[in-house]
């Protein structure tokens, strides 16, 4: 199941385009044996996410949780004590409902000032750690930082094209290949 914002519910783009779609497909062509529940919304923040965490465990009973919120919260300018709690007791409550737990990482531009986006950026990592379940350390690694990265990105300069969905999905599976297996 992943519980995702924007990124990960196809804004903005032809549906079946967005990384879960592909995921679904590499799945199936893997001849991995998964249902993948997308249960994504778009402008979703780790608060959000939270309140509605506890329904879709009881309603899907996924074995493996993908949590792929905070840059709402960091765009909204929320504090970042408020996003890392949010995010522990969703990682805390999918464990405690017998799934595996993957966290997706995600930075913000240096405009929000450095500091907040360094501390910002340090949340995904410290609550991976510290909770011991498996991490992507940037979603948009790749895309962001290259050399051309508006290429990547819709007007709006946060959401990515579909052309860069691929390019999510293999930074995702470099850690999510093995992640499946546990």
């Amino acid at each position: 199941m992943i519980v995702g914002d924007s990124l990960s519910a196809e804004y903005g783009l032809p549906r079946g385009a967005g990384w879960v779609a592909l995921l679904e497909r590499r799945l199936a062509d893997k001849r991995i044996g998964a249902t993948v529940v997308n249960a994504s919304i778009s402008g979703e923040t780790t608060s959000g996410g939270r309140s509605r965490l506890a329904a879709l465990l009881a309603r899907h009973r996924p074995t493996h949780v993908v949590i792929e919120l905070g840059g709402n919260d960091a765009l909204r300018g929320l504090p970042l004590k408020m996003t890392e709690d949010n995010l522990r007791a969703m990682v805390r409550a999918s464990r405690n409902s017998g799934a595996s737990v993957m966290v997706v990482g995600m930075q913000m531009p240096p405009n929000y000032g450095a500091a907040y986006a360094r501390d910002f950026g340090a949340i995904f990592g410290r609550v991976a750690r510290d909770e011991k379940v498996a991490l992507v350390p940037f979603m948009l690694a790749g895309l962001a930082d290259d050399a051309e990265p508006m290429k990547w990105f819709q007007p709006d300069r946060i959401h990515p094209v579909a052309a860069a969905h691929p390019v999510i999905l293999d930074t995702i599976w470099t850690v999510m290949e093995g992640w499946l297996r546990h």
